[in-house]
């Protein structure tokens, strides 16, 4: 019989879950306690996301981003109280990991980026970061307008070009999945000439202006499917257990 929490403590280990300060708990958040053959893995643990779970008689739900965020209302009431609700009567399990996936040199979403992007990641975007959420990467030398068509052809998505110049050459990019697009001065300060994240915001534009750094807004979500899709099969792998990927189309 395999657990939520045999399952957890695999995914802590591999990902070094307790050496990060994150924005909300990772590991196990709802604990059904079932026995787990199934599992339904997605980068949000919206309700779409339980919906199709339900339907695939599925007993947990592995995830990028879970519940429970720093500073969000607490009581379970109204949208978080009708998801966990719905998890419970259905014997659902909610395992979820933010920092921890973004960061793991493996299989986490910045390294599985870079990796499919033809680019290699040479360090940290934070020097002093042991664990870093951000990364530094090289590349044979590539028109910014080439490197957003390699971008769509990836993800599946035209990212959102953000400089002055296309026919720029990018050859050190700094990458952070997910909403990192105030990273970008820090992106300047290590000398980088691009930066990829996955949103946007309006002084974003100005930024990348200013400062030279040609800014792709990759969306927050096609950025970070790589490490929930990796992370489920190597869970899939240690367990001999079935792990489904269902992707919820999400243009942000």
């Amino acid at each position: 019989m395999i657990t939520a929490q045999q399952i957890t403590q695999f995914c802590d280990e591999l990902l070094h879950a307790n050496e990060f300060k994150d924005y909300c708990p990772n590991g196990l958040q709802v604990d059904a306690d079932t026995p787990i053959t199934k599992i339904i893995t997605g980068v949000t643990a919206c309700q779409a996301l339980i919906d199709r779970a339900v339907q695939e008689n599925a007993q947990a739900i592995l995830v990028h981003h879970g519940y429970f965020w720093k500073g969000e209302s607490q009581p379970l009431v109204g949208i978080k109280g009708k998801r966990i609700r719905m998890l419970l009567q259905h014997g659902i399990s909610l395992i979820a990991y933010h920092l921890p996936l973004d960061a793991h040199p493996v299989y986490g979403n910045n390294a599985l980026l870079a990796d499919k992007l033809g680019l290699t990641i040479v360090g940290a975007l934070y020097p002093d970061e042991k664990l870093p959420i951000g990364n530094i990467a090289t590349c044979s030398p590539i028109k910014a307008i080439d490197f957003a068509k390699k971008i769509c052809e990836t993800l599946g998505r035209e990212p959102l070009y953000l400089g002055d110049n296309p026919d720029r050459m990018l050859q050190k990019i700094a990458l952070c999945t997910g909403a990192a697009q105030d990273m970008i001065e820090q992106a300047h300060q290590m000398g980088c000439d691009g930066f990829i994240s996955g949103e946007v915001s309006e002084r974003t534009t100005h930024m990348a202006r200013e400062l030279g750094v040609d800014y792709f807004g990759a969306g927050h979500h096609a950025t970070e499917k790589g490490g929930i899709i990796a992370l489920g099969e190597q869970v899939a792998k240690h367990f001999d257990v079935e792990c489904v990927f269902v992707d919820i189309d999400n243009p942000v």
